[in-house]
């Protein structure tokens, strides 16, 4: 079931460009209902039911449920299918009523959203109890079993780097025969040298970016699959065709995918559990700092409206774990570069298995409250997808790393070892299990995604992205992805959370 709540006070209009994206055919009926949804601030459930007992053979069934209003029951030979059918059949229903009963406007008049303080919440609310959130997903139980395991069998054969564990992330991929876990990072650091040139450099090596580069090189690897000679290699892809009128891949109706983190990530998803946003409210100004996006140096954090934060050129500076997530959650965890062959693909759930944060309410604002209303602005295939976000059991502790504090473990499926990089160097160690070279530049830098990139191109006879002269040049040619990143962007300076940190252009006009 995939639940999302709307907040108290609900626009009254839904933008007409979004209705006319739908029945042009170039929203998906699911994208166009959680967009719907989004706008007008519903309730939504799209929920799994039983198939009517007059219908022969195997269908999966689902009806959609919106603010209380069960419509009509979408069957299918798959999920994806019933989900699909069942998002149409609401929508057939729905979006007359809206166009009868509301003036639509070209733009939304809603008024940026801003965060106040609460009334002083019971003691319920600031610490209800673990179990409710555990309960939300039906995964919740098996995703951390599934990465302490992984973990295990990583640090087992090197136990010498098991101190590197103390923030982690990992990335599972779930379809019908299980949860496998894909993708795996540690670490808490970045560079605390300046932008380099050659692309060799890992700048961010905080586990959820380290971990999220390992899930790209997992994803390059399914497209060598997919686009192989090889109808059994080709099978084994977790890609197939996307929609009938793109060109470009999505992900089998079975995948989906989940981030699992062993700590709330450094930013506004740590604000204090009773801040909320409102609209009318007079007094945003006293959680500005804590609501706003936020930058990184060499470990540590600062607003980007902090007065104590000096920008100097000799560090590197990134944004923060937490609006690098909410980044994602619209743009995509596949970057730039993968846009040339994939749809967006997003997480269905971020799960939080840190044993002493009793609630997950200041992530759900971070991540999925500030960006609210962006969709309808987006190009297509791109929205805000509201994951669910949710506690659960630990699947490894986190604590002091001692002097291993600055080294960050990578690893992706399909590696025959892990990679060991220290953090504030941006290099591989001398001792790491897995060196790509004598120059010591991680696999997860931007000249081996480069490199990763040109193969993909010539197996899927992609001349005309083989003509990029460099990683920047690549990059820019990912147009509707650079106009949703400007969206983003725009959008972030309009609500008042501040300005995206741009990169320094150095570091990514380097070439193969």
């Amino acid at each position: 079931m995939e639940l999302f709540d709307g907040a108290a006070i609900k626009p009254k209009h839904l933008p007409k460009v979004l209705i006319d994206r739908y029945k042009r055919g170039e929203t998906h009926a699911v994208s166009a209902l959680h967009q719907v949804s989004q706008v007008l601030q519903l309730q939504l459930e799209l929920k799994e039911t039983v198939t009517p007992g007059n219908i022969p053979g195997l269908h999966f069934a689902f009806c959609v449920v919106i603010d209380g209003v069960t419509y009509q029951t979408g069957m299918g030979i798959t999920k994806k299918e019933a989900r699909l059918k069942a998002a149409e059949l609401a929508l057939q229903d729905f979006l007359p009523t809206l166009e009868n009963d509301c003036v639509l406007p070209e733009a939304s008049e809603r008024p940026p959203l801003l965060p106040v303080k609460e009334k002083e919440p019971s003691s319920s609310e600031v610490h209800p109890c673990r179990a409710i959130h555990e309960r939300k997903n039906p995964v919740n139980n098996q995703i951390p079993h599934a990465v302490r395991e992984q973990l295990n069998r990583l640090m087992k054969s090197h136990p010498e780097f098991s101190a590197c564990g103390g923030t982690a992330a990992a990335f599972i991929v779930q379809t019908s025969g299980g949860c496998e876990v894909v993708a795996v990072g540690t670490g808490s650091f970045n560079t605390k040298g300046s932008a380099a040139s050659n692309g060799r450099v890992l700048h961010d090596s905080h586990a959820v970016v380290v971990a999220r580069r390992s899930l790209m090189r997992y994803l390059y690897r399914h497209l060598l699959l997919f686009f192989s000679k090889t109808a059994f290699l080709k099978e084994k892809s977790i890609f197939q065709q996307g929609s009938s009128t793109s060109h470009l891949l999505g992900l089998k109706n079975d995948v989906t995918l989940h981030l699992y983190v062993n700590q709330l990530p450094k930013g506004a998803a740590q604000i204090p559990s009773r801040l909320r946003l409102n609209p009318l409210s007079m007094s945003a100004w006293e959680v500005n700092n804590q609501i706003a996006l936020h930058l990184t140096v060499e470990g540590k954090v600062f607003s980007v409206f902090s007065s104590t934060f000096e920008h100097s050129t000799a560090n590197v500076v990134s944004m923060s774990t937490t609006d690098k997530i909410t980044q994602w959650q619209v743009l995509g965890y596949q970057g730039a570069l993968l846009t040339h062959f994939t749809e967006p693909i997003y997480v269905q759930s971020i799960l939080v298995g840190d044993s002493s944060c009793s609630d997950v309410r200041g992530m759900e604002i971070a991540v999925s409250q500030r960006t609210e209303g962006i969709t309808p602005r987006l190009p297509m295939f791109y929205c805000m997808l509201r994951a669910h976000i949710g506690l659960v059991p630990a699947a490894t502790p986190h604590g002091d790393a001692g002097a291993q504090q600055s080294l960050s473990v990578n690893w992706s499926q399909g590696d025959g070892s892990l990679e060991v990089v220290d953090g504030l160097e941006g290099k591989t160690v001398e001792e790491s299990p897995f060196k790509s070279g004598p120059a010591l530049a991680s696999r997860l830098c931007k000249a081996a995604m480069l490199s990763r990139f040109n193969l993909v191109a010539k197996e899927a006879q992609r001349e005309d992205l083989l003509t990029a002269v460099s990683y920047r040049e690549a990059k820019m040619m990912a147009k509707p992805y650079q106009e949703a990143k400007n969206v983003l962007k725009s959008y972030l300076v309009q609500q008042g959370y501040g300005c995206w940190l741009a990169k320094p252009p150095v570091s990514d006009h380097f070439s193969m």
